[in-house]
Order: C-alpha cells, then structure tokens, then sequence
C-alpha cells in the first residue's frame, strides 16, 4: 500500500476536526474534535513508521511509541476536560462556549438588571418570618 492513502485519510479526519473545533460551540463537540484531530495524527504516526521501516534495515518502531504516549495524553485530556465541562455546566447551567465566554467577561445578557433595586434582601425576609 503507498504511502499517499493513510497520508489523504489523516488530512482529511485532521481537517474535519479543525472545522469542528472552530465552528461548534457545544464544548463537548470541541472536544470530540481535538480527539479527531489527535487520531489523525496517530495514523500519520504509524503509516510513516511503517514506511520508514521498510526502507531502514533496523526497525525501531518509534511511530508507534508516539502513537501510544499520544493515545495516553488524548485519555487524561479527555477525562479532564469532561470533568471541567460537567462541572460548568452544573454551575451555568449551558456548555455552549459563546455564553461561557460572555459571563467569563462579566457580560451577564440573561440575568436581572443591576440597575434595579432588589425587591426583597435576606434582612427583610428574616424580620418577616420572626
């Protein structure tokens, strides 16, 4: 088999999850598309390998050492970044990244005015129930 078709393969999966981590705004999907992006790069990793062990006489195989210690670090980012993601969405209540971004920048759009005064403080509400 030529080197030419595990080579257009990976650009193409490469490719997808560059349109994935640029166009999605769902974290989940973002990270789904690195993990595209990582594959990609694992099948460059072993197709070189076994191209360039056919043409050496000695075969190390450090393709598929990096492939491995790639498939390593593409599970503990992924377990982190699930873990991050849940836990924002616990607390925002959204994974969409956009809105993220909008309250990491203190541009509240859906919360109540500041400008208003509250209607009831924990003060009022405790002399009431006493």
């Amino acid at each position: 088999m030529h080197l030419a078709y595990p080579a257009v393969l990976a650009a193409l999966l490469f490719c997808t999850g560059l349109y994935g981590v640029l166009a999605r705004r769902n974290a989940i999907l973002v990270l789904m598309s690195v993990e595209l992006m990582l594959n990609a790069v694992n099948l460059n990793l072993v197709a070189f390998d076994v191209w360039l062990s056919k043409a050496a006489e000695e075969t190390l195989h450090s393709g598929q050492a990096l492939t491995l210690f790639t498939i390593a670090i593409a599970a503990a980012e992924i377990g982190i970044g699930l873990a991050i993601v849940l836990a924002v969405h616990r607390n925002r209540g959204t994974s969409d990244i956009d809105q993220l971004r909008d309250t990491a920048e203190g541009h509240e759009s859906d919360g109540p005015d500041t400008d208003t005064p509250a209607t009831g403080t924990a003060a009022e509400k405790a002399e009431a129930t006493a």
